[in-house]
């Protein structure tokens, strides 16, 4: 392998030489643990980066509620068109739940992302539980560890109820878009009519979950000092 030397190296590492660092652990190692101690030794801690996380999992759920609200105004505007725009209408349905597609599996991976570096987390604060040697500060952390697993888990089942909520929307949102696609005439939209209340219903519902979800992963945050 070669190896390049340089003569003359910043001060402080950037954050792109940090990425690339991280990079080629990972490519090494082939784990999250691995990126987990790379981040560390670069001064990123898993508390940092579960913080981090939760933010990115808040904010593609917010994210995702703007765009299931467009979706449902376009809806909204497709049904009442006259028959000679169907076909840009379609186009313009088939674009708003694609994006609705590609914005839940945002939301999908940011959990999951949030679900990695916690159990790392956890697993870590567990083990050096053994490590104290004062008995007192060990039960003080374990009651502190005890205490934020509890608020971590009850924010991560409010993640999953809106999370969960997507589905039945996209799923409602697909059907109605081939069947337009397949037919692309009046009966098409007197179809999507029919179907309009039991969108606006399910989305009101996501939407509703999200805020909670939302909701609580602030109060997790807060708590975390993030």
């Amino acid at each position: 392998m070669n190896i390049l030397y340089f003569h003359h190296r910043p001060a402080a590492p950037s954050r792109l030489f940090l990425s690339l660092l991280v990079a080629l652990q990972l490519l090494a190692g082939g784990c999250a643990n691995t990126y987990y101690n790379a981040m560390e030794k670069a001064g990123f801690h898993k508390r940092d980066i579960l913080t981090s996380r939760v933010k990115k999992a808040r904010n593609a759920q917010s994210e995702a509620q703007e765009q299931f609200k467009s979706a449902l105004e376009q809806f909204s505007s497709v049904i009442n068109i006259g028959d000679s725009n169907l076909k840009k209408a379609y186009e313009k349905l088939n674009g708003e739940y694609e994006a609705s597609e590609k914005a839940a599996k945002q939301v999908s991976t940011r959990i999951r992302k949030v679900e990695s570096v916690s159990d790392a987390l956890f697993s870590e604060w567990e083990k050096e539980l053994a490590m104290y040697q004062n008995v007192k500060m060990r039960e003080s952390s374990r009651r502190q560890l005890e205490e934020t697993r509890d608020r971590y888990r009850r924010m991560l089942a409010a993640m999953h109820k809106a999370e969960k909520s997507m589905e039945p929307v996209l799923r409602t949102f697909r059907d109605n878009v081939l069947f337009l696609k397949h037919n692309l005439n009046a009966r098409a939209i007197g179809a999507l009519r029919g179907e309009f209340s039991v969108l606006e219903g399910e989305i009101d519902s996501l939407i509703q979950r999200m805020n909670e979800s939302i909701k609580s992963s602030d109060a997790f945050i807060a708590e975390l000092g993030g």
